[in-house]
């Protein structure tokens, strides 16, 4: 009777797989909420640098992306604390000063004319957007140097 070693593959089947659950919850991603406003899904973040490799891993599957970022002399760096309000071609607000919580918001917008306004520390820059069907449109927002955002 071979008793001493039967145990030896169920133990090392259950180390592997307690190493593999550890390995994956060390590596689990946060995925920020997907919101709705008006019958509009979107999702905003990307402050992490894991948040803002989920975002524009999704972003492809979105038909709206928005980046956000300040001038920093000669390059461009991420902007948070951003407002975000899109209106459809008759002048409708879809999203009406959504937080968009990080440097990316996705929106799942239908094909059609939009006109996208985003607010960083009073300064609103706003852009005319046209989204085609199954043809993702990215929009980045640049905020010159030297905008403060107000400290609450």
């Amino acid at each position: 009777m071979n008793t001493g070693r039967s145990w030896r593959p169920l133990a090392a089947l259950a180390l592997g797989a307690a190493a593999l659950s550890g390995a994956l919850a060390a590596h689990a991603v946060y995925n920020p909420p997907i919101r709705m406003a008006n019958g509009i899904e979107y999702m905003g973040g990307g402050g992490s640098s894991e948040e803002a490799a989920l975002m524009q891993s999704v972003e492809p599957r979105w038909p709206a992306s928005f980046e956000f970022a300040v001038k920093d002399g000669t390059r461009q760096v991420s902007a948070a604390d951003v407002v975000v309000t899109v209106r459809d071609a008759s002048g409708r607000e879809l999203l009406s000063q959504v937080e968009a919580g990080g440097p990316f918001l996705v929106a799942r917008l239908e094909p059609g004319r939009y006109q996208v306004e985003a607010t960083r520390g009073g300064q609103t820059l706003t852009q005319e957007i046209e989204l085609l069907p199954w043809q993702p449109k990215r929009t980045v927002f640049v905020w010159p140097a030297g905008v403060q955002v107000p400290r609450s």
